[in-house]
């Protein structure tokens, strides 16, 4: 019997990544039937199955775990004992069924022979099905298939997987985490407003799979809706597989703009006229926002400045600034007074400067100057999606010592083997446009991702529209 599991499970067994899945998948090298893949296939280009993680995974959950910011703080990543239990539980009604099912159908083989001896069967037809039959009964643990079943059991026990309808989207629940929490730290943007179980708004309807409260919640489902399977993903988590039916935002036009009064947690000074400003805000009202938005910052004097957002939406309590001195007063505020713990209003998100979620082709994004925050607000997202195949930062500045985010681009380099980056110093159009020749064999394969000063993007857009590069490739944000 063909057994098939989802693009995200097949990652998890293999150890490797949903992108490198994806890469294998468009050079014919695996097939997928209704965006699932075959145990067999999976076996075949991974034949080797261990319960380590290996290779691309591991490295995609060292840059989740160091390059970006924690989704929550303090938390194991084992299940609370109440879920772990709930977990054996329905594995051992799974597995039971499964060894009545593997008894059901010896008994049938015994009962296949002995028909088949009465009624004079075929030449060799008995002894090839005694062949079989031995080969089943002595399979070993090291078999390939058994292997896989024990780390697929052993992964349920860890973590569940949630599918959403009609989006298909997948992620893992791990640890202690809400469904809720899980599905912004995969960048699946389900609705939610308080996240503590106040509002209703995260409500959603469980379509198959089991589910646990983890929190208590003042807002009240009716009877009817406890009945249709209605439950709120910010105080659930799971327990089985589950398949949800939410709403999500898919555009920019559908996230709620929001008005929050944050605090500035602190101020980090990138040379004399830089400060990388990180503001947090109540657990109970994170910012929902798509990576590469802007926000329009408010201080109590009243000065205010709209500035791209530089870290991922999988952590909206956590955003982060760059600021440059400038000469209004919401700079001069920061750069004299120096405030911590001060309030800040957050109102927002605004832009449509965000990544192509459809696609898992390689990307190439160029920052230039400051164009730096929204880009790395993107790559930090599409890592944690973890949907395209490969990334290529290109960075140019006007002085040497200008790539303030060297230590975090080094640390993808150096974690990532699908992640390249190229340091530049005044680079223009012809210079950008000659080494993406050089380094990029087919560039008219790639998206293209490119911030900075609206001149310099312009003019580096129409430069890449008049090759073979469409202008559904390319996204751009201006930052004047």
């Amino acid at each position: 019997m063909t057994q098939r599991v989802s693009l995200s499970r097949a990652a998890r067994l293999a150890g490797v990544t949903r992108a490198e899945l994806q890469r294998r998948i468009r050079k014919g090298e695996l097939a997928t039937f209704e965006g699932e893949l075959d145990i067999a296939d999976l076996l075949r280009v991974y034949p080797s199955v261990t319960l380590e993680k290996t290779g691309k995974l591991e490295q995609v959950e060292r840059i989740k775990a160091d390059a970006l910011p924690r989704s929550h703080d303090g938390d194991t990543t084992l299940p609370s004992p109440e879920v772990l239990v709930a977990r054996i539980r329905s594995l051992g009604e799974a597995l039971a069924q499964k060894v009545a099912q593997a008894d059901a159908q010896s008994a049938l083989l015994d009962e296949l022979r002995q028909q088949l001896a009465e009624d004079a069967a075929p030449a060799g037809l008995l002894p090839w099905l005694d062949e079989r039959r031995q080969e089943i009964d002595a399979l070993q643990p090291e078999d390939s298939r058994a292997k896989l079943f024990a780390k697929d059991t052993f992964l349920r026990l860890m973590s569940a997987s949630i599918k959403i309808i009609p989006s298909g989207h997948e992620f893992f629940v791990d640890g202690t985490e809400s469904i809720l929490e899980a599905a912004v730290r995969a960048g699946v943007r389900l609705g939610y407003g308080c996240a503590s179980g106040n509002c209703g708004e995260c409500k959603a309807r469980v379509i198959s799979g089991e589910v646990t409260r983890i929190a208590d919640h003042d807002y009240v489902l009716s009877e009817r809706e406890k009945q249709m399977g209605y439950m709120l993903t910010c105080c659930n988590t799971a327990v089985t597989d589950v398949v949800l039916e939410a709403s999500e935002a898919r555009t920019t036009a559908d996230l709620p703009q929001q008005d929050i009064r944050a605090q500035i947690r602190k101020l980090e000074a990138e040379g004399d006229d830089l400060l990388l400003l990180h503001v947090q805000t109540p657990r109970t009202q994170t910012l929902r926002f798509m990576a590469g938005q802007r926000a329009l910052l408010s201080l109590e004097d009243g000065s205010t400045r709209e500035l791209p957002i530089a870290s991922c939406p999988c952590n909206g309590r956590n955003l982060q600034f760059s600021v440059r001195r400038g000469d209004d007063a919401f700079g001069a505020y920061l750069f004299e007074q120096r405030p911590t713990r001060e309030m800040i209003r957050v109102q927002g998100p605004t832009g449509k400067f965000v990544l192509d979620e459809t696609s898992s082709e390689a990307a190439v994004f160029i920052a230039i100057g400051d164009g730096i925050a929204p880009i790395k607000s993107l790559i930090e997202h599409a890592i944690s999606i973890d949907r395209i195949e490969a990334f290529h930062l290109y960075w140019t500045v006007d002085r040497p010592d200008g790539h303030y985010h060297q230590r975090w681009c080094r640390a993808l380099k150096e974690t990532l083997d699908n992640f390249a980056f190229t340091p530049l110093v005044g680079a223009g159009t012809d210079d950008l446009l000659a080494m993406l020749r050089a380094d990029l064999p087919t560039p008219e394969d790639l998206r293209y991702y490119i911030a900075g000063p609206t001149a310099a993007v312009d003019a580096l857009s129409r430069a890449l529209a008049t090759t073979e590069i469409t202008a559904e490739h390319i996204r751009v944000e201006g930052l004047d």
